[in-house]
């Protein structure tokens, strides 16, 4: 009854079409999603609140009063931290979400890099790192269970 038992459970853990087996690139990804989204977290609530931590500059193409970058940059982090966590859960969708946030916060970090230079150029760093991570990863996955 034991063996039987432990074949209906094996039978049921393997990939789903919606959640699968996460890789150490995959795993990676996803933890620097979590950091780098609660950094643009900081980085935007740092801003909203008027601190003396970011330069203001002039004349800039893409110039924003310092409070829409930091609004900007909470949304987008909470987003990337929301998509680092499901991620890490497995899912699917998740991916293919985390590819496209990361380029919307590394595209918002080159376009604050006037504000906060090395800042914006770590964070652009990271997400462009991220999206290698969750395009590589999926090729790399084990394949746990299937027959082929």
């Amino acid at each position: 009854m034991a063996s039987d038992a432990a074949r209906s459970t094996s039978a049921h853990s393997g990939p789903s079409p919606t959640h699968g087996p996460v890789s150490g690139t995959t795993a990676l990804a996803a933890a620097l999603m979590i950091f780098g989204g609660a950094m643009a977290v900081f980085e935007g609530i740092a801003a909203i609140a008027k601190d003396d931590l970011f330069l203001t500059t002039r004349h800039y193409v893409f110039e924003f009063n310092l409070t829409g970058w930091g609004w900007i940059h909470l949304i987008v982090g909470i987003l990337i931290v929301l998509a680092g966590c499901a991620v890490l859960g497995g899912a699917l969708w998740a991916r293919y979400f985390g590819v496209f946030v990361a380029g919307l916060g590394a595209l918002a970090n080159f376009l604050s890099i006037p504000y906060y230079p090395l800042w914006a150029t770590v964070l652009v760093a990271v997400n462009i790192f991220i999206i290698w991570a969750l395009c590589t990863g999926m090729h790399r996955e084990p394949d746990h269970g299937r027959v082929a």
